[in-house]
């Protein structure tokens, strides 16, 4: 049986074969980057640490937005690839907060599916370097936006909508919400001038201070937007649309064919970013492909196609996809295109048959 040195080996050797630069970014990165774009729930895994001006620092987390800020200062625009094995540190459940991570990035490359491809390619010749036929589950951001785009509802709710995508108990709690109808005060509502005044008067009566934190006024304003938000009804059509999408999951073929029907129920033209999910499923082969309607890394950067490839306990071993946004988030001038995966190394040694 094949050592785990050897199996290192040959991983180190397939990271290498991708070509491009190997990329090594510093161990110790500014936490705030990871704050704005992922979120509480990410930092509250990070491995955290302050220098002496008070700024906070984090053990490097991840490769991805280490490589593309990079790639951004270092001014973008020409096509890039990068590849990568080395330590992460992030808190976890079980096992180290070290281990490693091998993967891709591929940016600004000319043809944005070759490069998909590519990645999906890495990935599936890993997993089987360590003798594993995954899973594979993909998700479809693109698709999904271009739904949200054509749904009849008022502009205000697409946004966040959208931000609930991947968050499966988050957006069934907005959808039912959404489908109550909205309450109706019993007084005549009163105006901002004299919402101001009451609001200053419960904070001073509760000595709370009207300097520190948010405003009588930017209280005030925050509870008129979210009035108004709450006036403007989604049709129950509507949420009968996005939650029937939401539904559908299974054999990616059979998926999309369920789609196709009920875009042309609704009269909806997705005809684009279901070809794109199509063109790839070729190139994955004889693994089982499935899509999930409502599937999506919970990261609002990612776009396009995005998947996960799982192994025998259900693990996932590999993720990634297409994340274009991350690029104009992190201050690119133009949209450049991105796709890349990570590949969780313990995870594959796990699997490895002992």
């Amino acid at each position: 049986m094949t050592n785990p040195a050897y199996r290192r080996a040959q991983l180190e050797a397939l990271v290498e074969a991708q070509g491009g630069c190997r990329a090594t970014p510093p161990l110790l990165l500014k936490a705030d980057p990871y704050f704005d774009l992922a979120g509480e729930e990410f930092g509250r895994r990070l491995l955290l640490t302050t220098d002496v001006t008070g700024a906070e620092y984090c053990l490097r987390p991840d490769f991805t937005l280490p490589i593309v800020a990079d790639y951004i200062a270092q001014g973008a625009g020409q096509p890039a690839a990068f590849s990568y094995l080395g330590p992460i540190f992030r808190q976890r459940a079980t096992g180290p907060a070290e281990f490693d991570q091998a993967g891709i990035e591929l940016l600004a490359q000319p043809d944005g599916d070759v490069a998909l491809d590519q990645v999906l390619t890495f990935a599936r010749a890993a997993l089987s370097l360590y003798g594993i036929q995954p899973q594979v589950r993909l998700g479809g951001v693109g698709l999904f936006e271009s739904l949200l785009v054509q749904a009849d509802m008022p502009d205000a709710w697409r946004s966040r909508i959208r931000h609930r995508f991947g968050h499966t108990e988050a957006m069934d709690r907005l959808l039912t919400r959404l489908g109550q109808p909205p309450t109706s005060g019993q007084s005549e509502p009163k105006g901002r001038d004299d919402l101001i005044e009451d609001v200053t008067a419960r904070m001073v009566s509760d000595g709370l201070s009207l300097s520190d934190g948010r405003s009588p006024a930017e209280i005030v304003d925050r509870y008129l937007e979210q009035q108004a938000l709450d006036a403007a009804a989604v049709p129950a059509a509507t949420l009968g649309l996005l939650r029937d999408y939401l539904a559908i999951s299974g054999d990616a073929l059979s998926a999309l064919r369920e789609i196709e029907a009920l875009a042309a129920r609704h009269r909806l033209m997705l005809g684009a970013p279901i070809r794109a999910i199509r063109r790839h499923l070729d190139g994955l082969g004889e693994a089982r492909v499935t899509f999930d309607a409502s599937f999506s890394p919970r990261l609002d950067y990612y776009t396009g196609i995005v998947f996960e490839m799982r192994g025998q306990g259900d693990t996932v071993l590999a993720s990634g996809g297409q994340y274009d946004r991350l690029l104009e988030r992190l201050g690119a001038t133009a949209p450049i295109a991105a796709s890349g995966c990570a590949l969780w190394v313990d995870r594959l040694e796990a699997e490895w048959p002992k």
